[in-house]
């Protein structure tokens, strides 16, 4: 008995140094492969510079060192882009790759959620390759679909950018993001009406939910909508209450909301209840601004859609109403808050214009008072301090994700140099070279 109680004392005493000696007898982890980018000029967003002959050296999905003489290491992959401005990979803040590129909603209701998710493979992909390899995605009419395609983007299962999605829009009855148009006696199935709700507790409960199905962020609808039926962009669909409650409950989720907002009152009662950024911020008026640089609110602000609400054939008329006029004041405001020195990102609203062609607004950006250095950090540094992952993505900095793009020419002579980019790596893998 005592034999054995003190063979089991020594087994235990040992087991550490037994683990060390089995580890070390057993094969090592596979080393993460290197590789070693030259790039010409490389774009430092972080302190708004061009550097000269940089070396950009890659281990496994992480850059582990950026300098003028770095050493390459023997075996390493090099990719030789002397000749080329290489840059982070780029970041739209308000995309909806889930959905279908539809001016009509009610189009959804002809497929099943599955016949949805199948036909929307293809967005991520001309997102990928168009040089964003992250997008913040900001509501989706099926609800989850979203999480289930950023999912699919992790999992290698699809290819596509890095995701971070809203799971469904919280919106009032009938509201902006809501699938309007329907005769008062149809009921539709709950994905497509998820996020309704009605007062502040309602709100809570719609976002305690989405939060438990995965959401990254919260996206509320503070006022009507140019592209939903029956609603109109000046009204004021959310009280100042519910958004703060969204607010108040989303930050106990750890998750910061994105609001929708076209009419000034909307805006400034989503700024003063804490959401980490308006979208579209179409009409906002100086206090607003004045507002959303006190409180260092982004904007982010759609400026190119409207050339693709105007020139499609198939928009609906109600939509073409809504938007008269909306274009060109969103654009003056957009230069305003330039001026004013707010926040702001790079978002396109991509869906309501073709996937993939998302570098276009950078041009309408820099015309409508952007440097073009300002609209590139738009969608690299300060899209990933909006998102919360500043670590992580946003430049090309030792331990970030390896998200690297290049382009021939010089998009700070030339902005829509970023229209056509040559080269996408994600993580260290490289998808169009």
């Amino acid at each position: 008995m005592i034999r054995r109680y003190l063979r089991s004392l020594l087994c235990i005493a040992l087991s550490p140094a037994i683990a060390q000696a089995q580890a070390a007898a057993s094969p090592t982890a596979p080393t993460p492969p290197l590789t070693a980018i030259r790039a010409g000029q490389l774009i430092d967003v972080e302190a708004g510079r061009v550097l000269a002959n940089q070396v950009i050296l890659v281990s496994g999905t992480k850059i582990s060192a950026v300098g003028t003489d770095l050493k390459i290491p023997a075996g390493a992959a090099v990719i030789d882009m002397s000749d080329m401005t290489v840059l982070p990979g780029l970041v739209d803040c308000h995309t909806h790759l889930a959905d279908l590129a539809d001016p009509e909603p009610l189009n959804y209701l002809k497929y099943t959620a599955a016949q949805l998710a199948f036909m929307a493979i293809p967005n991520p992909r001309l997102t990928l390759l168009a040089g964003f390899t992250t997008v913040r995605d900001v509501g989706v009419y099926r609800a989850f679909n979203d999480v289930a395609m950023r999912d699919a983007i992790a999992q290698g299962l699809i290819i596509g950018p890095r995701m971070y999605v809203a799971g469904a829009y919280i919106t009032i009855s009938e509201g902006a993001g809501a699938m309007g148009g329907l005769a008062p006696d149809i009921q539709l199935p709950l994905d497509l009406r998820y996020g309704e709700s009605n007062s502040p507790w309602e709100v809570r409960q719609r976002i305690r939910e989405i939060a438990h199905h995965g959401a990254d962020h919260i996206k509320v609808l503070s006022t009507g909508a140019v592209l939903t039926h029956g609603s109109l962009p000046k009204s004021i669909e959310f009280t100042p209450e519910e958004l703060r409650a969204a607010v108040e409950e989303a930050a106990n989720f750890g998750l910061r909301v994105a609001a929708h907002a076209h009419d000034p009152v909307g805006i400034k009662n989503a700024i003063r209840a804490g959401v980490a950024s308006v979208e579209h911020a179409t009409l906002i008026d100086d206090e607003g601004i004045a507002l959303a640089k006190q409180h260092g609110t982004y904007l982010d602000m759609d400026i190119y859609d409207e050339e693709c609400i105007q020139s499609n054939p198939t928009e609906p008329a109600d939509f073409l109403e809504h938007d008269r006029g909306l274009g060109e004041a969103q654009r003056q405001n957009f230069r305003k808050a330039v001026r004013a020195g707010v926040k702001m990102t790079f978002g396109t609203d991509a869906g309501v214009c073709p996937h993939g062609i998302n570098a276009r607004q950078f041009a309408f950006m820099v015309k409508y008072g952007m440097s073009p250095m300002q609209a590139i950090q738009a969608a690299t540094v300060n899209a990933a301090d909006l998102i919360g992952h500043s670590e992580l993505f946003g430049s090309i900095t030792a331990g970030k994700s390896a998200d690297i793009i290049a382009v021939h020419g010089d998009p700070l002579a030339d902005i829509r140099t970023l229209e056509s980019v040559s080269f996408v790596m994600k993580e260290g893998k490289v998808y169009k070279q």
